[in-house]
């Protein structure tokens, strides 16, 4: 199975900066998308920003400009720049990537355990 972990949560001032790492690791084979959601109490999981293995990116309209997604594929890591941060910028955020792997049948889905990030005024 693989497995999705993730690095660089906390606690931050508004304004400031914080940077997310994900790194895959076990069979695979290979990835054709990692990205990172976020999910704040009460509210419906959201796409933040995305990348693909050519290196096509995608962002919420909410964090343009202040946001920027890289990955490094020899590495299986995805980053994630976080800039000017407000605190409505303030969720857990999550690791997700489309990966093929032993044991599956086409892509799948995986999941990172989910780090913290909050953004104080």
């Amino acid at each position: 199975q693989v497995q999705l972990v993730e690095s660089g949560g906390g606690l931050v001032q508004a304004g400031g900066s914080l940077r997310l790492s994900c790194a895959a690791s076990g069979t695979i084979f290979s990835i054709n998308t990692m990205g990172w959601y976020r999910q704040a109490p009460g509210n419906e999981r959201e796409l933040v920003a995305a990348i693909t293995s050519g290196g096509v990116t995608n962002f919420a309209d909410s964090v343009k400009g202040r946001f920027t997604i890289s990955a490094d594929n020899a590495k299986n890591t995805v980053y994630l720049q976080m800039n000017s941060l407000k605190p409505e910028d303030t969720a857990v955020y999550y690791c997700n990537a489309q990966i093929i792997s032993k044991g599956y049948r086409g892509q799948h889905d995986f999941w990172g355990q989910g780090t913290q990030v909050t953004v104080s005024s």
